[in-house]
């Protein structure tokens, strides 16, 4: 029987599948609707497209290092129970590795783990885990030396918070020190130096100290000065290297800790799990109500 796109589009909107899983159902039960809904529920796919809309903000970030190249990946799920799961950690290991020899998480969803795709093994363990995950965000730095630090760890290499720091001369350790300052420092460093930190929010940090001294009542000469005392006061509290480095006991900057051990820092990434997601708060009893329900 012609498998056309209608009759996978039928099957599709009837069990919330995806398009090519539809198209290969049909394919397998020689376009069956009956047979091809049952063959998606054996595997399980029917039921992971239901969770597919359910929040998943909880998980693990996981890293992997090699050599000069490092990753950090967030798989999400929506409880953190399933963080927990020995299941889960070994597929968020997986991914990770996996994640290594691809530059975008598009291109991980693709990649081959085990002889499936990850997006197909991650649509899998929804269906035998019961919530819905996701690969929600992956970000790579290369350097001469690359270190990692994993806060609030779960399992070797994952856990809440995941930090890569990438060195042009120095040792791993020293990126380890400077990994785990921007696992630490608040504010988070939302750059390496003033030279690559976002126009906009410099922008936004100028108008906002504009205003503010303009209700001083003093003269627009004495407010450029004040501006540009402010704004460098800016640099050093959201650039990496102009930081105090927390483990500094007189105050110097990472710049110059890196600097004094014959490092230059030219690449970080810190990913925290659920950044950004907009949770919703359920009570202890729904949490694991839906744990054990599926």
């Amino acid at each position: 029987m012609a498998i056309t796109a209608a009759l996978v589009k039928e099957l599709r909107d009837a069990s919330g599948a995806g398009m090519m899983d539809a198209k290969k159902a049909l394919t397998e039960t020689n376009g069956d609707m009956e047979a091809a809904t049952d063959w998606l529920r054996a595997k399980g796919l029917s039921k992971a497209a239901k969770k597919a809309g359910r929040t998943a903000a909880e998980g693990l970030v996981g890293v992997s290092v090699n050599g000069g190249v490092g990753v950090a990946v967030e798989v999400n799920s929506e409880t953190d129970f399933v963080g927990k799961n020995s299941e889960f950690q070994e597929m968020v290991a997986g991914i990770t590795t996996a994640a290594l020899g691809v530059s975008d998480v598009d291109a991980l969803k693709a990649a081959d783990m085990g002889g499936k795709s990850v997006e197909d093994v991650v649509i899998a363990k929804v269906a035998t885990i019961g919530e819905n995950m996701s690969v929600r965000r992956m970000a790579k730095v290369e350097g001469d030396v690359v270190g990692s630090y994993i806060h609030t760890a779960a399992a070797d290499g994952m856990g809440k918070i995941g930090v890569l720091v990438a060195l042009k001369g120095g040792s791993e350790a020293i990126a380890k020190q400077i990994a785990m300052h921007v696992a630490a420092h608040d504010p988070r460093p939302q750059s390496i130096s003033e030279a690559d930190l976002d126009p906009a929010a410099i922008e936004k940090e100028k108008q906002f100290l504009t205003e503010q001294a303009r209700e001083s009542g003093k003269p627009e000469n004495i407010i450029e000065n004040m501006i540009k005392g402010r704004i460098k006061k800016f640099y050093s509290e959201v650039t990496l290297i102009n930081q105090t480095f927390v483990m500094s006991a007189d105050g110097d900057s990472v710049g110059k800790f890196a600097a004094d051990n014959g490092a230059e820092v030219v690449g970080f990434v810190r990913l925290e799990v659920g950044e950004g997601i907009e949770k919703i708060e359920e009570d202890f009893a729904a949490e694991v109500a839906k744990t054990m329900g599926g």
